[in-house]
């Protein structure tokens, strides 16, 4: 990781002392990466905050997946785009120019992106592989009902461990996440990370987004 991204080797350093500490050294999963894209996420992508969040899950998927690739899902009313992420080519400002090309922000639809997921898992080369998906967002989903059965739907499917990791933005607090505070579909967590996400320290983001996490 050194040679062929340095700019993320602290990151794959902090994930590895994460990992080992939950016991999940040599754990193999495909990763996904879902950014919300909703009007709300301006900021975040200005400041930094969502670079830096594929900074630290495509080094987290450095340790879990042979190729280090992170499939990314750029949601918001739809689907607004994906693409797919190397430690060689992110960098310091891919995500901004990956959000450029996505045109307008849009409004909050969790079950678009929890389908979309699905749909390119299915297609991947080994559908069967467990997979771990980190999934940001700085707002409750336009219909709850809809986001609740399709993250149910997923987890009944036999033949597909997927596992859904919440990461939230913004003020733990808020009315917003009553939703997620409460989410108690199977193979999710929920992780809040602070209104300034792009000051979050490595360990700490690993931690979160890995607790209770097993295969």
């Amino acid at each position: 990781m050194k040679a062929a991204a340095p700019h993320l080797a602290d990151a794959y350093k902090a994930a590895g002392t994460v990992l080992k500490k939950q016991g999940l050294t040599g754990a193999r999963a495909a990763v996904y990466l879902v950014v919300d894209r909703s009007g709300s996420m301006r900021p975040y992508f200005k400041d930094g905050s969502v670079q830096r969040l594929a900074e630290q899950t495509v080094a987290l998927a450095a340790h879990l997946s042979e190729d280090a690739a992170v499939t990314t899902v750029f949601f918001s009313t739809d689907i607004d785009g994906t693409a797919e992420l190397t430690p060689a080519e992110l960098t310091p400002t891919r995500l901004e120019e990956i959000n450029a090309t996505l045109g307008r922000l849009g409004r909050t639809n969790y079950h678009r992106a929890v389908e979309e997921v699905l749909a390119l898992h299915d297609k991947s080369a080994d559908p069967t592989r467990p997979a771990l998906v980190i999934f940001q967002t700085d707002g409750a989903p336009e219909s709850k009902t809809a986001a609740t059965q399709a993250l149910t739907d997923a987890a009944e499917r036999p033949d597909r461990e997927i596992h859904w990791r919440f990461t939230v933005w913004g003020e733990e607090d808020g009315k917003a996440f009553d939703y997620l505070r409460k989410l108690a579909t199977p193979r999710t967590g929920v992780h809040f990370a602070g209104a300034t996400p792009v000051e979050t320290a490595h360990t700490a983001f690993y931690r979160g987004v890995l607790a209770n996490w097993s295969l």
